[in-house]
């Protein structure tokens, strides 16, 4: 980054004087994890909530940012006391009417809580839409599934997980792809048989492609797929047909004017 001509003699003056430090950022996380801030209710002094209070607060939270609660889902919070530091308060808020207990996520623990309306919502999603679309969402972010109440599929070679920075392509509520921090560097999950092969393969580089269509990147560079090549893996040919083009370094899509 340059810096104007008007800001130059400031800058020279604060050197001669030896109060100018260079500029270092206070961000220990990547960009975009700073999160959001609200202001919170002034306690009196003294009086501090009780424990049911704060394991009340707790749940409601977790509910909240879940929907559906499985003991998978606190277990990856890593609360003190694990799912028993819960489990009584959602009893007693199911017993009173404030959420619901049932088998709502197939193939999870059966002690399940869900907030109102939530499994209705779920069976509204049984059907498949006319047209998936894929979807990239934060690893780390509660709507996605695989390593909480999910556990990641298995594959050989490298692992994906739930850290910060990475992200997922979700198509049809189906994990297709797992994306690095660096965002150069894909792991696939594409099923062995066609026509669905070729089908995942198109909607993890759509949902690429639609990053600089829509304007929220400049441009995307993808190094590796599955640790080769992009030109030897399994999206090289939807990687084209999605507006790539290969380069010294990968396979580029860039914002045009």
């Amino acid at each position: 980054m340059r810096i104007g001509s008007s800001d130059k003699p400031q800058f020279r003056r604060s050197q001669r004087s030896g109060r100018g430090h260079a500029f270092r950022s206070r961000r220990i996380g990547p960009p975009g994890s700073e999160g959001r801030w609200s202001a919170l209710p002034q306690i009196e002094p003294g009086k501090r909530p009780t424990e049911t209070e704060r394991r009340a607060a707790l749940a409601t939270q977790l509910l909240e940012r879940y929907g559906v609660l499985t003991r998978e889902v606190v277990c990856t919070e890593n609360i003190v006391g694990g799912f028993s530091a819960v489990y009584e308060v959602l009893k007693i808020m199911e017993e009173s009417g404030k959420i619901r207990r049932g088998y709502f996520v197939a193939g999870r623990g059966a002690t399940q809580f869900a907030l109102p309306g939530a499994d209705d919502r779920l069976r509204a999603m049984r059907e498949e839409p006319e047209e998936p679309r894929g979807i990239i969402l934060a690893a780390t972010d509660p709507a996605n599934p695989y390593g909480a109440a999910l556990p990641w599929p298995e594959r050989s070679g490298a692992r994906a997980g739930r850290t910060a920075g990475a992200q997922v392509i979700l198509y049809n509520g189906h994990l297709t792809a797992w994306i690095g921090r660096t965002e150069k560097s894909l792991l696939t999950f594409l099923p062995e048989s066609q026509p669905e092969r070729g089908e995942y393969a198109q909607a993890i580089t759509r949902a690429l492609a639609e990053l600089v269509e829509e304007g929220h990147r400049r441009a995307v560079l993808i190094s590796k797929v599955d640790g080769v090549p992009p030109e030897e893996s399994a999206l090289s040919e939807s990687l084209k047909a999605a507006g790539f083009t290969r380069g010294s370094r990968g396979f580029l899509k860039r914002l045009t004017a």
